[in-house]
């Protein structure tokens, strides 16, 4: 996922490092911190796979700067990513919000749908976090509040989210005709 919001980033418009990391940062942070030590290793393969450059800048106060831009080939990469999430890319929620952070690049809204409906197909399946044998419990019938409130918050977090997958899909048809 580090890459694919490298490279939607990117996709945005051409920055240094230390301000790509930034707004990784604040994108997935609170869950998986981006370390100098991840980012600059995935900015140099990208790099090394043609799917972005770097050009040097004057510094206004210290060193020169690098700034990254995305190449051709690298946006047509990322859309590719955005068409064709896999399927952990769909049912890892913070997976799931890096794909939605850009899929907006993904220009067609039929293509962009049939993203949606994937997620949409996986939320409507029943699950839990807790099972008795294969079937799925939920939080009505935990005796542990905690747990209870782990299922309490998880289906208000899903109800909105198909509200929202439900009306978005609604929206998307509307464009294509």
């Amino acid at each position: 996922m580090l890459e694919l919001a490298i490279l939607g980033f990117l996709y945005d418009s051409p920055l240094h490092g230390y301000e790509l990391r930034k707004r990784i940062t604040a994108l997935t942070g609170h869950v998986r911190p981006v370390a100098e030590s991840t980012l600059y290793p995935a900015i140099k393969r990208l790099e090394k796979a043609g799917l972005l450059a770097r050009a040097t800048q004057p510094g206004s106060v210290a060193a020169p700067r690098h700034v990254l831009t995305l190449t051709e080939e690298g946006k047509r990469q990322l859309r590719r990513r955005l068409a064709e999430p896999a399927q952990r890319d769909i049912t890892d929620e913070n997976r799931w919000f890096t794909v939605l952070a850009f899929l907006r690049h993904l220009e067609d809204p039929a293509a962009q749908a049939t993203v949606l409906r994937r997620r949409l197909a996986f939320l409507e399946e029943p699950a839990s976090f807790f099972y008795e044998g294969e079937r799925p419990l939920r939080a009505e019938e935990l005796d542990d509040p905690f747990r209870r409130g782990i299922l309490t918050i998880a289906r208000a977090t899903s109800r909105a989210e198909l509200e929202w997958l439900r009306t978005t899909l609604g929206s998307l048809a509307g464009i294509g005709r």
